[in-house]
């Protein structure tokens, strides 16, 4: 089975309750089971932390490096984080990054992202339906 890793940083805990306008109401816990029926071909594990350090050794594990992809949505670390972009260097598996918002219509600070330069692609502003459109990507690429 080809192994996905979605990994969320902080406050996307709070999906479905924060911010429902931007972000939308729908939880993501709920999302990621129709992402599993969607996608039954791969093993979708998921990761949220609130916790930089916590995301960096995530990042670290050889399943993780070794994966067969990876979609990850730094949250506001994405903005800001050197050192889970130099962990991402470290993945040699597929990356692609998530923001559900359309950061560049938003705050001036938003609009700069360090992971993005180390990710293979990048989906802005499509909701939710950026994790699928990240998956369907992963999916169908040849072992």
């Amino acid at each position: 089975m080809r192994t996905v890793h979605i990994i969320n940083g902080p406050n996307l805990n709070m999906l479905g309750a924060r911010e429902p306008e931007i972000y939308g109401a729908t939880a993501f816990e709920d999302y990621l089971d129709r992402l599993r029926e969607l996608f039954p071909s791969l093993d979708i594990v998921y990761f949220q932390s609130n916790h930089e350090g916590d995301l960096i050794d995530y990042l670290q594990q050889d399943e993780v490096r070794h994966a067969y992809g990876v979609v990850i949505n730094g949250g506001a670390f994405s903005h800001y984080s050197y050192a889970i972009a130099d962990a991402l260097r470290m993945v040699e598996a597929p990356l692609i990054e998530v923001h559900i918002s359309n950061t560049y219509a938003r705050e001036d600070f938003r609009q700069r992202d360090v992971l993005a330069p180390v990710c293979e692609g990048v989906i802005i502003g499509m909701g939710l339906d950026g994790y699928r459109l990240a998956l369907a990507n992963l999916s169908s690429r040849r072992v």
